[in-house]
């Protein structure tokens, strides 16, 4: 069973930088798309951004030019590495896994979810 562990959250001034890390487990031999998204309060989930089992990754606008997302497959993780942070990147971040293959063992397009690590950015 996929099971995903963020860390690396915590709070920080405007400006500042944090990197996220997000462990995977389970994954065996398929192969997984993985994204980041982001919940503020109030606020619908966003997505972040979004890495191919390939590497292409993705962003939304508002975080293209700060944000940066790698993954090391050999280690299953994925990484966002946050940089001049500000006050509306606040939100609980979430990793997520979506299986990019089928055959034994590999449910395509299924989803799982980590329980996510909260950012704060004070101005």
């Amino acid at each position: 069973q996929v099971q995903l562990v963020e860390s690396g959250g915590g709070s920080v001034q405007a400006g500042g930088s944090l990197r996220l890390s997000c462990v995977a487990s389970g994954f065996g031999s398929c192969t997984y798309q993985m994204s980041w998204y982001r919940q503020a309060p109030g606020k619908e989930r966003e997505v972040v951004s979004l890495t191919e089992g390939s590497g292409r990754t993705r962003y939304s606008d508002s975080v293209k030019g700060r944000f940066t997302a790698s993954r090391d497959n050999a280690k299953n993780t994925l990484y966002l590495q946050m940089n001049n942070l500000k006050p509306e990147d606040t939100a609980m971040y979430t990793c997520k896994a979506t299986t990019e293959t089928s055959g034994p063992g590999c449910h395509y397009g299924m989803d799982y979810w980590g329980k996510g690590t909260q950012v704060t950015v004070s101005s």
